[in-house]
Order: C-alpha cells, then sequence, then structure tokens
C-alpha cells in the first residue's frame, strides 16, 4: 500500500446534484468548508452547467464566490463548454473539470453530442482554460460499462483517456458509473492504459457502489501505483443518466479503510463523520455510508454524543 493517498472530493458536486432535496447555497457552503476544516485538499465545489439541466446546482455562481477558500486547497468546478468556463472564470475557479462517456450512447444521452463533438468542444475548453492559467481535470465515465451498451471495449476508454490527456488534462477520473466494475476488471484497465504511456500520475479511480465492489476495486487500483482516489462524503450521488446506479463510495468508508491499511491521508475521520451525520439530517434520508452507519450506532449504544 502506498504511504499516502489524495482524497478527490466529489460530494458537493457529483453527490449533490442527484438528490431530491435541493440544499441552500448557505448548507453547501457549510459543507465545502466544513470537508476542507477536516483536511480534504482536493474539493469539486459545483458545477457550472446551465440549470434547467442540474437545477440542484443553480446556485453555483454563489457557492463559488461566497466559500471561505484554504491556501493550498485546490477548489475545482465542472464546466461543459466555454458559456460556463466563462463563469467559473468569473467566480475566481483556478481549476475545472471536463466530463465525457467512453461510450457513445451514454454521450448522447448526458451531453447530447457523439463523442467526436464532444472532444472538439472540449479541445477548446481546455485550451481557453489553460491560456487563463486554469488546471484542467478530465472525467471518463463509464469505464467499466454503459446502462445503454453494457461492455465497453478498452480501445474506446484508451481513444477518450488519450485525447482528453493530449489536449492538455493533468490528470483522468476513470469513472465506474454504474458500479459495475470488478478487481480484475480494474486491473485490466489499469495495466492496459499503463502499457499505453499513459503514467500513475495522470490517472485517479472513481467508483459508485452499487454493487459493493468499490472498497475492492480501489484497493486493487492502490496497489497498481494509483495514489488519486475520488469519493463523496456519506456515499452521495447517483447519475441521471445512469438508470440504477447508486451513489459514489463514500469518503469515510474510504478513509477509514486507508487509516486501517497505514496511508495516510490527512484528514480526520471524526470530522469527517460528523458532517456525514449532519448532511443526512439537511437531506432528510439515510446516507448509504457504512462507516456512519456503524459510527452512528456505536454513538447510540455508548451514549456519545454525534459530533
Amino acid at each position: 500500500m502506498p504511504a499516502e493517498v489524495s482524497i478527490y472530493e466529489v460530494g458537493p458536486r457529483d453527490g449533490l446534484q442527484n438528490e431530491a432535496t435541493i440544499l441552500s447555497a448557505d448548507r453547501k457552503i457549510e459543507m465545502i468548508e466544513g470537508l476542507v476544516d477536516a483536511g480534504v485538499k482536493r474539493i469539486e465545489v459545483t458545477s457550472f452547467v446551465n440549470p434547467r439541466w442540474i437545477p440542484a446546482l443553480a446556485d453555483h455562481m454563489e457557492v463559488a464566490t461566497r466559500i471561505r477558500r484554504k491556501p493550498g486547497v485546490t477548489y475545482s468546478a465542472l464546466v461543459p463548454n466555454l458559456r460556463g468556463l466563462d463563469a467559473a472564470s468569473r467566480a475566481g475557479m483556478q481549476e475545472i473539470a471536463v466530463f465525457m462517456a467512453a461510450s457513445q450512447t451514454h454521450n448522447r444521452k448526458n451531453i447530447n453530442k457523439t463523442t467526436e463533438e464532444a472532444l472538439a468542444t472540449y479541445r477548446e475548453v481546455v485550451t481557453e482554460a489553460r491560456s487563463r492559467g486554469m488546471t484542467v481535470r478530465g472525467y471518463v465515465s463509464t469505464v467499466y460499462g454503459c446502462p445503454y451498451e453494457g461492455e465497453v471495449p478498452f480501445e474506446q476508454v484508451l481513444r477518450v483517456g488519450k485525447s482528453l490527456l493530449d489536449m492538455g488534462c493533468y490528470e483522468l477520473s476513470l469513472g465506474d458509473t454504474i458500479g459495475v466494475g470488478t478487481p480484475r476488471q480494474v486491473e485490466y484497465i489499469l495495466d492496459g492504459l499503463l502499457h499505453a504511456d499513459i503514467r500513475l500520475d495522470q490517472l485517479a479511480v472513481h467508483f459508485h457502489d452499487t454493487r459493493g465492489t468499490a472498497l475492492a476495486n480501489i484497493t486493487v487500483a492502490l496497489q497498481l501505483g494509483i495514489r488519486t482516489v475520488d469519493s463523496a462524503i456519506g456515499g452521495l450521488g447517483g447519475c441521471p443518466y445512469a438508470p440504477g446506479a447508486s451513489g459514489n463510495v463514500s469518503t469515510e468508508d474510504v478513509v477509514y479503510m486507508l487509516h486501517g491499511m497505514g496511508c495516510r491521508t490527512g484528514i480526520d475521520l471524526d470530522r469527517l463523520v460528523a458532517i456525514s451525520a449532519r448532511l443526512g439530517g439537511h437531506l432528510a434520508r439515510e446516507l448509504p455510508s457504512k462507516y456512519l452507519k456503524a459510527h452512528l450506532g456505536h454513538c447510540a449504544r455508548v451514549g456519545k454524543p454525534l459530533a
């Protein structure tokens, strides 16, 4: 296991975008600042997408401009096009992310573009963002399977991934959008990308825990040399264009596992789970995080306050 692992927190964007309860900007800011105070160093705070497509993040400008930013922390936002880039620039974002699938049908359903059209759009966005001094992260979704096409050939993953890196993305986040990946599949994909001259420091993993394999998949990725793991506080998430997909792997589940294996994250697990407990109350539902459930049960048994 690596001595240190970087957690890339996606809860405020990828987690909240699919929630039935829409949090106020104040709640979102409290959540983001709390996560950073708990030790999170890389965090995706919102998405500069047309509010008609993602109503839950319609307050992107307010959230991005009002958060208290700490030195040494990377704050990022998803950007779909040049208009979104302009808005992110006005909000003072220093890092953006672009997002597309390895499968053609998911691109059509999710971003209303073919794979070629998406790549053409993002070449413009990435070039312009870098000219403004921004760094750009690239998401590749449906790496391990597509809700519409089923199994996705490795060649498509490689083509999209290489294209995003070639246009200037510094890192690829490889997404298991519907949570079908298994450890052997993870090994196959990562091994193939590394043999195609993509460096380890250019890769991150992003698993949904739909079928309970996320932590096992992360373990395999770490053993192969991956050092960046995406996760969402409380296990928030899901995709409106991936029916049946559950949330992202929970940040507190990942941090608990990593600390138990001797990997440093710089994150205070007690503070993290306190944020998760409050968030469940704000959303008026039980969050899927397994560590959170165990923690709540323990607190109830011993009479310990939740935070």
